[in-house]
């Protein structure tokens, strides 16, 4: 692993602890809420995506809740920032895991085929 990967890493492990954190500060009691799953920097740690569970949600909540997220979004920048005395922050995007999902139907396909099969 290089110096540079080892960075990446470590901004993204920073951030997904960060996050909630900021998220618990906001006035919105909905946002206290939502667990984050996982965080992707960009490589040049500019931009991260930042992974949420979406498990307890409905698609309206989902949609609702990506709305608080952007207009909160300059917000969350300036706490992880402050918080760890960055010169600036990753540029962050709000979207919901549903790798996890889509997983777990793959799955279930392949179940239906092992029994079809037998």
């Amino acid at each position: 692993m290089t110096e540079a990967e080892i960075k990446l890493k470590r901004t993204e492990s920073i951030l997904k602890e960060l996050i909630p954190e900021a998220l618990s500060t906001l006035n919105d009691n909905r946002l206290h809420e939502i667990n984050v799953v996982e965080v992707k920097c960009s490589k040049g740690r500019s931009d991260a995506k930042v992974y949420l569970d979406p498990d307890y949600y409905d698609e309206k909540e989902k949609n609702i809740l990506l709305k608080q997220l952007k207009k909160a979004r300059p917000i969350i920048e300036d706490y992880c920032m402050k918080d760890q005395g960055w010169f600036r922050s990753p540029k962050l995007a709000f979207e919901f895991d549903e790798h996890f999902q889509k997983a777990q139907r793959i799955d279930e396909l392949f179940k239906k085929i092992e029994k079809e099969i037998k």
